[in-house]
């Protein structure tokens, strides 16, 4: 699926500003809207999976709604018809986000959960590698043809819902272990999906709002990618190469997901997550003073680097902090408040670099990213061990 996603993300800019005529104020509306709608239905996907006892249902409903999107991007015949794709399309990644986390936890054991997000994350960025290369062979094949390139975008969706509805069984004991932990939590559950939505807020304990805490403050020290790309261009490298930036990056982050995630399961969590700082301080540090795109490239790899290994750490870092009938709500609680922070970050990076420049702005990443460093420094209890809290 995220192959077929990045295929339309690399073209869509372009589609929207020189076949539809669109200006970069209303593609940056139509961005912004369409992150935003999937970070606030995350949260709503999460508790109703929790409600329901069932995760399977909403991680497909949410996958199809990615794929059936795409074919409305290459009909589209104004920008309408585009936000209402787009939208669409954020919705389901929405819908499908916290359920799909929550079923990765339900599907391994506990031991595991480590690996398991971290080759998620490692294939997640193999498609976000795949979907750019595939962009510009396609764009090759069909001479120039955005149209034709788009279509391409709806045949890995499909494979994908389709694996994911014929090959995907929600375990029985799943089920059975939210069942448990509910009766556990003497059936506090709420008699329908906004009470218990509340509910399960007021009993996510300070364990899984610590983890919630760092993640925010992880996001505050690490804004968008794009600022990847815009800095490869500043350096002087021609507009037709700049997308090697971030294919350097997802590379990096593919390759090193997966053994990160697996030593989440054997080392400190709080090692991994400084080493995670370290990494990102000298990328911040690199793209601050880089005056050549080698050094852009430099700067990109470290920072693939610093995802892998913190994304899937904090994956399991929530998993093994909530209930097991509140693993949806957690992560939608989780991404919709990492995602504000990461907002933040953003339109201050933004602010920063439209003012003082691009040195500026990577500075002040490193700077969150050292202060960060300094509290995990300071608050020993966090992380370390197996447990989020008093290991």
């Amino acid at each position: 699926m995220d192959t077929s996603s990045e295929l339309v993300h690399s073209l869509l800019p372009l589609y929207m500003s020189t076949t539809l005529g669109a200006s970069v104020a209303l593609i940056g509306l139509v961005e912004g809207i369409a992150e935003a709608t999937a970070q606030i239905t995350k949260i709503f996907s999460g508790a109703l999976s929790d409600f329901l006892r069932r995760r399977k249902f909403l991680v497909v409903l949410g996958y199809g709604l990615g794929a059936f999107s795409k074919p409305v991007f290459p009909l589209a015949n104004s920008m309408a018809w585009v936000m209402a794709a787009r939208f669409t399309d954020r919705v389901g990644k929405g819908i499908r986000g916290a359920p799909r986390d929550a079923l990765v936890a339900d599907l391994v054991p506990p031991e595991q959960r480590g690996a398991a997000y971290g080759l998620r994350q490692a294939l997640d960025s193999v498609g976000a590698f795949l979907g750019p290369v595939l962009a510009v062979a396609c764009m090759a094949w069909f001479a120039g043809n955005l149209k034709a390139t788009l279509w391409v975008a709806f045949i890995p969706a499909l494979i994908a819902v389709t694996l994911l509805a014929v090959g995907i069984r929600e375990p029985d004991r799943a089920v059975q272990e939210l069942d448990r932990a509910r009766l556990a939590a003497g059936g506090k559950s709420g008699s329908d999906p906004v009470s218990a939505g509340f509910t399960a807020f007021r009993r996510l304990g300070p364990r899984f709002w610590m983890v919630a805490l760092l993640g925010v403050v992880f996001s505050l020290a690490r804004f968008s990618e794009a600022f990847l790309v815009l800095r490869a261009q500043s350096v002087g490298l021609a507009m037709g190469r700049v997308p090697i930036v971030m294919i350097v990056m997802n590379v990096v982050y593919a390759a090193a997901a997966y053994p990160a995630g697996a030593a989440s399961d054997k080392m400190s969590k709080r090692s991994l997550l400084m080493l995670g700082l370290v990494v990102l301080i000298a990328s911040d540090l690199i793209l601050a003073k880089a005056a050549s795109p080698m050094q852009v490239f430099l700067g990109a790899l470290l920072w693939g680097l610093h995802m892998a290994l913190t994304q899937g750490l904090f994956s399991k870092l929530v998993a093994d902090a909530c209930p097991a009938d509140l693993r949806g709500s957690a992560f939608g609680a989780f991404n919709l408040i990492g995602g504000l922070a990461l907002l933040a970050a953003s339109v201050l990076a933004g602010a920063l670099w439209e003012h003082f420049g691009p040195e500026a702005t990577f500075l002040a990443g490193g700077a969150f990213a050292a202060v960060s460093a300094l509290g995990l420094l300071v608050y020993r209890p966090g992380v370390s061990g197996p447990r989020v809290s008093g290991g």
